[in-house]
């Protein structure tokens, strides 16, 4: 039976996670299911992917902004003509009526439990209460590691018989070597010199930039290596402190703060760094952690429970709070080419594991699962489970 299934892919074109999350995902499923009717929700008619997949994909321009209130009525009006069988939300939050089965992926819970990461305490009051909202509502939840799966049963009290674990897949252009002549001709256009360290930044204001940027500073004290430390990621407020610390440091001239990397550019940047820097504060998989694995770059990585979960024993782990720790990590890799040889191998093999393919199948499972459901009347609870 086909049934008419509803995406939204709003942030597809976005640079993060999500945007990232949406078009893998999309993509795979274009490769294994040619019966179901997607509705794919976009911000406007330029994005492309929608027309290079099949004739069973369409898109539907919704262009009210993702965390908005008047997203809770549009999307609402939308999903009610539109008749769906399944709506799948791809950032945490469902409209006011869902008129369907519904689907919702979840990354980490930060915003719940953090205002910091929300704009205004406005934005975080209304986050918290939509995200939890949502949460209680939606049919089932799809997690992106065990770990986020974990803190949603304990510290959210959500049903674990509602929730489905899909590791995200590496984006395949990580593994496949680019040609060294396009390596150069994208450091070149970026100003990036070799050797360098590559720090990811992303999401900003979680990734402990500045700590590991005095890390930085002190492994160079310690074995004066060569290279510099090349800083990816949305540029905010905290620059300017971060230059200025470099300053303090000795460091102005090894240090790059570089923005944020195109989609077409992160393979080449990635494959030619020395090591990739991924201190974060975020205890959620970095889907940077994945790709540097699959781009066979040693990586230096927070030891969180999510980070452990995706890395542990393919790269060195370190207290992200702890300066000491991180500078050492880096000087000891530095001056142990062999090492860092062997990580390379090791991380390759551990990111073979993580397929996009796979990913779809899982969630076109958790789909079928959610359709399942026997009792379900619109406005009330969700009832009996299969």
């Amino acid at each position: 039976m086909a049934y008419r299934i509803g995406i939204d892919a709003r942030k597809l074109r976005d640079e993060s996670r999500i945007g990232s999350y949406i078009r893998n995902l999309i993509r795979a499923l274009a490769e294994i299911d040619q019966v179901n009717e997607y509705n794919l929700f976009v911000s406007s008619w330029d994005d492309p992917l929608p027309d290079q997949l099949g004739d069973n994909f369409r898109a539907v321009v919704e262009p009210c902004p993702v965390f908005s209130v008047r997203e809770q009525l549009s999307l609402s009006w939308r999903l009610l003509r539109l008749k769906l069988d399944l709506y799948h939300a791809t950032h945490y939050l469902l409209p006011a009526v869902v008129p369907c089965r519904s689907v919702i992926t979840v990354y980490d819970i930060l915003d719940v439990f953090y205002p910091h990461f929300r704009p205004s305490p406005l934005a975080f009051f209304y986050a918290q209460r939509q995200i939890r909202r949502s949460l209680a509502r939606g049919d089932r939840i799809i997690a992106d590691s065990r770990n986020t799966k974990t803190d949603l049963m304990d510290r959210l009290g959500i049903d674990g018989r509602r929730i489905r674990v899909v590791y995200p897949g590496v984006t395949a252009s990580f593994a496949e070597r680019v040609a060294p002549e396009d390596v150069d001709r994208t450091l070149a256009r970026l100003g990036i010199e070799r050797p360098y360290l590559l720090l990811v930044d992303d999401p900003p204001g979680r990734s402990n930039l500045d700590r590991t940027v005095k890390a930085f500073a002190d492994a160079l004290a310690r074995r004066h290596f060569a290279g510099s430390l090349v800083c990816a990621g949305p540029r905010t407020q905290l620059d300017f402190k971060v230059s200025r610390r470099a300053e303090r440091l000795g460091i102005a001239d090894r240090l790059v703060l570089l923005g944020s990397l195109s989609t077409e550019d992160q393979p080449a940047v990635y494959q030619s760094a020395e090591l990739l820097l991924y201190t974060t504060l975020e205890n959620a998989p970095g889907l940077a952690v994945a790709n540097a694995l699959a781009a066979r770059v040693p990586v230096v990585a927070s030891a969180t429970a999510a980070l452990r979960e995706a890395a542990e024993g393919y790269a060195v782990l370190v207290d992200p709070l702890d300066r000491k720790q991180i500078a050492n990590a880096i000087a000891g890799l530095m001056e142990n080419g062999e090492r860092r040889a062997e990580l390379s191998r090791l991380g390759e093999g551990r990111a073979a594991q993580f397929a996009w393919r796979s990913a779809a199948e899982k969630t076109l499972e958790t789909y079928e699962s959610a359709l399942r459901m026997r009792s379900w009347r619109p406005g009330l609870r969700r009832g009996t489970d299969e």
